[in-house]
């Protein structure tokens, strides 16, 4: 758990922006604070979704909670489909 606790993941957020970044986030995780502090310090394009009733780990393997429109809507629009 150390090498996670010292990764600074946050020190070159700046460079994917002014990429399109779709932030997908759990309405009941306990890294809602990470994903909203991310959000903020990313540039323009850039999404946050919030899924209803999730949380962290629902948003890997639980289908039901998947937001896969929102994927999906998300990317033809960045990728101009």
């Amino acid at each position: 758990m150390m090498d996670v606790m010292n990764f600074p993941s946050l020190t070159h957020i700046k460079d994917i922006a002014p990429r399109p970044i779709l932030f997908i986030v759990g309405e009941n995780t306990h890294s809602r604070a990470f994903t909203d502090t991310a959000y903020a310090s990313t540039a323009d394009p850039k999404e946050i979704y919030v899924v209803p009733g999730a949380n962290h780990i629902d948003l890997y393997d639980r289908v039901d909670k998947i937001p896969f429109g929102k994927i999906e809507s998300f990317l033809k629009t960045v990728l101009e489909f």
